[in-house]
């Protein structure tokens, strides 16, 4: 019998660790095809000629998007609006989520509601608005009305995710703080922003990444290359029904280099946070 059940778990651990294998393949073959082919020559990626790894690497595909493309003022109006709408989300967030978290006051669960239901909207539905009220403005096909706009959905997410975490701090920590002389910002900014800093990081950087890779906005809002992100700007490696493969992979792989980095730079905080977030439920 315990033979047996020895066998049973082998067999499940055995499964399980296929479908492991299975999932990582899924996940890193893409990355790997696109690494490949923007080392490669046209030769080697169209026709009878393909092959599965170069066989003479060349990073003629990264100079043609560095010199020959607008690739890197795509880049730059990419991290401006990306760390723009980061940033201003964060602030609002925090001071949004800790007020609903914390201070009494009508409506709050509705208000709190609200966000989970303004989240939860697609943007398909509300760039028609948003697109009208951008024009009266005379916010269209600029950086900082493209900031603006991310706010939609970057501002939801963010508070609904820190309104958990700040629950989760002592509510006795904070009124220690207030004996002590603090007042509301000062209780935030001394005590409760340090205590949440894994949740902080998570959320920046989620907030980040969906402002780096949002693509339905940024080709609504913005119609010249001088202010065209990198999500739009690939577009111009396609012309009609032809595929400039080799630099739009290679663009494609510098585009990826931002999150990668910030997620290296930052995972041990990101683990703790999102370990933290599961654990606190």
């Amino acid at each position: 019998m315990a033979m047996s059940m020895t066998m049973q778990r082998r067999a499940v651990k055995g499964v399980g660790n296929i479908w492991l294998l299975i999932m990582v393949l899924w996940t890193a073959i893409p990355f790997y095809w696109m690494v490949a082919t923007s080392l490669k020559y046209d030769r080697e990626i169209y026709g009878f000629d393909a092959t599965l790894f170069p066989q003479q690497p060349t990073l003629a595909n990264y100079a043609t998007i560095f010199y020959d493309t607008p690739y890197l003022l795509f880049l730059r109006n990419s991290i401006i609006v990306a760390v723009g709408s980061t940033l201003l989300s964060m602030i609002i967030a925090c001071l949004g989520a800790y007020a609903i978290a914390r201070l009494k006051f009508p409506g709050r669960a509705l208000l709190a509601r609200g966000l989970v239901f303004t989240y939860l909207v697609p943007t398909s539905l509300l760039f028609i608005p948003m697109f009208a009220m951008m024009s009266a403005l005379h916010l269209t096909d600029t950086l900082h009305g493209l900031t603006i706009a991310y706010l939609g959905f970057d501002v939801p997410f963010c508070t609904w995710l820190l309104m958990g975490y700040f629950y989760s701090i002592p509510v006795e920590l904070e009124e220690a703080g207030l004996v002590d002389g603090c007042n509301r910002v000062g209780v935030l900014l001394r005590i409760v922003l340090p205590l949440a800093l894994p949740a902080l990081v998570v959320v920046t950087f989620f907030s980040f990444t969906h402002a780096w890779n949002e693509f339905l906005y940024a080709h609504v809002f913005t119609s010249s290359d001088r202010v065209r992100t990198i999500t739009t700007g690939l577009a111009n490696f396609v012309t009609e029904d032809v595929f400039f493969w080799g630099p739009l992979m290679a663009s494609t792989v510098v585009s990826a280099l931002p999150p990668v980095l910030m997620f290296l730079l930052l995972q041990r905080w990101v683990v703790q946070g999102l370990t933290l977030g599961g654990v606190k439920g």
